[in-house]
């Protein structure tokens, strides 16, 4: 019997100084994961065999460029498309450095091209330094932003996603101080409807969605603040005017509360830590950061570079091995 056809998901190396190396290698060479797609790396084949080296992780022995996608033998149990972004031994692993900043745009820019082409059925993104992005000149601070622009998509939003705990992000890197003018309702009604639909395709069945207020006690009905009345009311009011099951806003201090989270699939987060926290408290090791809005598929890791352990064969697969997973699960 013929083997089937599996799917080509890309996998992006991340900064190259910190743990993203090591991570994809580590994902490329997991059973489960050859078994699930056909993973390809894009990064710097120099960076792969020297940590490979330093690791004793293998390799993939199948390299091609991103126009040999197409040609690429479905039976290969990993490839890797080589951008030859860094000169051999330039990478200084755990430091913030302008060529790895440069490196890691080039390979979610040839990532992102090759899944709007349907070369690939989505894209998983290892962690990028956004000191690093800036230094290199790349206009976006983040993976989020980054997508959004090169896709063109009308709108989107950042989705931390594991079974104990859920968030969804109004805004994401913005300073405390620009939050409360950003917060309008419709782009926390374009949060609640992309979040509902995502959970209801993760779950099979309609999605309950939380959402938090700005403010302490969400306001306490206008005393500390009127975000909840200016604009998260009122777009809670028409997301269930469209069907959505939606509760809240619920004071940010109690929104994660256990018994909460029982009742809740997702919630909407109004401002970065307001969601990373408590997500990170409870699913560090298991969770996935997936955009949502996109034309195509797009999971990634949900924590950072790493940069104190990046190259020492310490650090843990699990987000990025669960972020294959996801992305298979939401693959076309």
């Amino acid at each position: 019997m013929s083997r089937p056809t599996r799917q080509r998901l890309a996998l992006t190396m991340g900064d190259p100084a910190g743990v993203g190396p090591e991570l994809c290698l580590r994902a490329l060479a997991d059973a489960g994961v050859r078994q699930a797609c056909l993973p390809i790396l894009f990064g710097d084949l120099g960076v792969a065999r020297e940590v490979g080296r330093r690791l004793d992780l293998p390799v993939p022995e199948t390299v091609i460029d991103a126009q040999g996608l197409d040609a690429l033998d479905p039976s290969a149990g990993a490839a890797m498309v080589d951008l030859a972004s860094l000169p051999p031994g330039s990478v200084e692993p755990g430091t913030v450095q302008r060529a790895c900043g440069a490196a890691a745009f080039r390979a979610i820019e040839a990532a992102i091209g090759a899944a709007m082409a349907g070369d690939v059925v989505g894209v998983v993104t290892a962690p990028i330094n956004k000191e690093a992005l800036h230094l290199a000149g790349v206009p976006h601070p983040g993976h989020t932003e980054i997508f959004t622009a090169l896709t063109m998509a009308r709108r989107s939003c950042m989705l931390l996603c594991d079974d104990a705990i859920s968030c969804s992000f109004v805004t994401t890197h913005t300073a405390i101080a620009q939050v409360s003018g950003r917060l309008s309702v419709q782009r926390i009604l374009d949060v609640i409807e992309l979040t509902a639909d995502a959970l209801q395709r993760l779950r099979g069945r309609p999605a309950r969605i939380g959402v938090c207020g700005l403010n302490p006690h969400a306001g306490e009905h206008g005393l500390f603040g009127d975000e909840e009345a200016r604009a998260i009311e009122p777009a809670m009011a028409e997301a269930r005017s469209r069907g959505i099951q939606v509760e809240g806003p619920f004071p940010p201090d109690a929104a994660f509360l256990p018994k909460l989270r029982e009742r809740i699939d997702a919630t909407v987060c109004m401002y970065h830590d307001q969601g990373h926290i408590p997500f990170k408290m409870l699913a560090f090791d298991s969770g996935v950061n997936i955009t949502l809005g996109l034309p195509i598929v797009r999971t990634s890791v949900d924590h950072g570079t790493a940069f104190d352990i990046a190259w020492q064969g310490t650090a843990s697969p699990s987000s990025l091995l669960a972020a294959i997973r996801c992305a298979v699960r939401l693959a076309p």
